[in-house]
Order: C-alpha cells, then sequence, then structure tokens
C-alpha cells in the first residue's frame, strides 16, 4: 500500500467563501465541486490540494485529512492489524472514491479512500 496524496479538509457551512481567497487571491484551480465540498489545488501539482465542506459526504461528519491511497483494501487490513477502531465502514459511495474513516492517535478524524 502506498499513499498518494494527502488532503486538509476544513469544515464550514459556507462553502462558496472560499473561493474569493483559494481561487481568486490565490489562484489555485477548482478541482471538484460536488457543491457540499469543493477541492481547490492545482492541475499541474495534484499534491497541492485543500477542500472546504459542509459535510463529510454520505451523512458522515467532516473529516480532518483525505489519505488517498494505491489499495484501500491493504490499508484498512494494517488499520485494523494496528487496532484503531474504524469509525466509518469501508464504502464504494456514489462520486466514485471507496474509503472508510479512522481516528489517529491525537483523535482526528481520517479519511482514507481510493478511486474506483
Amino acid at each position: 500500500m502506498k499513499v498518494k496524496r494527502i488532503v486538509a479538509n476544513i469544515a464550514t457551512q459556507h462553502v462558496l467563501a472560499a473561493q474569493s481567497f483559494y481561487q481568486d487571491v490565490l489562484g489555485l484551480d477548482v478541482l471538484m465541486d460536488h457543491g457540499w465540498i469543493t477541492t481547490y489545488g492545482s492541475t499541474d501539482e495534484m499534491s497541492i490540494q485543500i477542500s472546504i465542506a459542509s459535510q463529510g459526504g454520505s451523512n458522515a461528519p467532516i473529516p480532518d485529512l483525505s489519505i488517498e491511497v494505491d489499495d484501500v483494501d491493504a490499508a484498512l487490513e494494517r488499520v485494523k492489524q494496528a487496532g484503531f477502531p474504524i469509525e466509518y465502514e469501508l464504502t464504494e459511495e456514489p462520486w466514485g472514491v471507496r474509503r472508510f474513516f479512522v481516528r489517529d492517535p491525537f483523535g482526528k478524524l481520517i479519511n482514507i479512500l481510493a478511486h474506483v
């Protein structure tokens, strides 16, 4: 299993307010927009990303970080073997990712995902 990218997630009920700063001021591109979450970043450098969200999708809480991996099943197995409890079971979401949530040692909610 290999980590492909890490995206910070900012919780807010005012997702559109991010545009004036992240797009207009910093010049980031909109990479994804589902209404409840917008991801800004660079189409040239996929490691540059930040998401602004009013919910976590599928009625889930908003995770603090999203970590994309190349093999979500292997990541889930490693998390379970390490004894970390799963907060949101492995789910294939309608927007094209398979993901699960776990809390890191500091209590941060981590979304571990792979694109389908």
